[in-house]
């Protein structure tokens, strides 16, 4: 049982639904992505996403994009974003992390040794957007051993015959995307949504989290209440983006996380 584990268990005994909140990790500087990191379970955050920066980052929207390129600008590198969750973890020892983000930086730095720091670090769970569940054997399955969970990503293309392909080793919960596309672009509806998530769920005991398109405490509730939560990124980082201090970032996300409370 894993961090995230906990939590979901802990969530779904409670009759709640989860939020989960994703920052880049070094943007604009560590200094204010550690002080937001820091403030985010006490604005109501059940999970943490953190951004792993990286030069081709082909999922995300503009908007991430921008937060990755100041990261690396800045000097933000894999174990500046290890360092940062061991830092977070000082003070917090129960809040799950999850790095997401893309193969390259744990290639390049090598599958066993990025486990092992990553999990000595305080790391409870993997996404890595460009690795398919076809090389389950590059990091999906050393990561499982090593006691982490490994979450994968649905979307509304992933029909009926993709589906099981998809879930085989997911573990922690499944990402599902509320609208193709690129992170940050249209907003999520749940109408769309609902059918989708209930089709996963007819396939998985995994709770299912809904990211994409969600910028409002409304669309958090509305997206929460047909799934077992919601993630927000892209509204997040833009305040971020912004410069707005660190205490109205935070206001922000606490009213996002009482929506998905609400639901």
């Amino acid at each position: 049982m894993t961090r995230i584990d906990d939590t979901f268990a802990r969530l779904k005994a409670e009759g709640k639904k989860g939020f989960v909140a994703y920052i880049m990790a070094g943007d604009p500087d560590v200094e204010t992505s550690l002080a937001v990191m820091k403030g985010l379970p006490g604005a109501g955050v059940d999970v943490i996403e953190l951004g792993m920066p990286f030069t081709d980052p082909m999922a995300d929207g503009p908007t991430i994009q921008l937060a990755g390129q100041r990261a690396l600008e800045g000097g933000q590198t894999l174990e500046r974003t290890l360092q940062m969750v061991r830092d977070f973890r000082k003070g917090d020892a129960t809040t799950p992390i999850v790095l997401m983000g893309y193969y390259n930086p744990i290639y390049s730095r090598g599958v066993d040794r990025f486990l092992t720091d990553a999990k000595a670090a305080g790391i409870d769970g993997l996404i890595v957007v460009d690795l398919p569940p076809e090389e389950d054997s590059e990091l999906c399955l050393p990561a499982a051993k090593a006691g982490m969970n490994f979450i994968r990503l649905a979307t509304p293309t992933t029909d009926a015959k993709r589906l099981p392909k998809v879930l085989q080793n997911t573990s922690g919960f499944v990402y599902y995307v509320s609208i193709t596309g690129i992170t940050g672009a249209a907003a999520a509806q749940a109408a769309d949504v609902a059918p989708e998530v209930a089709r996963i769920k007819a396939s998985t005991d995994l709770p299912v989290i809904v990211g994409f398109g969600i910028r409002s405490p409304e669309t958090a509730q509305s997206i929460a209440g047909v799934a077992d939560g919601c993630v927000v990124g892209s509204a997040i980082v833009k305040m971020i983006e912004e410069k707005h201090p660190v205490a109205d970032i935070l206001a922000f996300v606490r009213g996002l996380a009482d929506g998905a409370h609400r639901a």
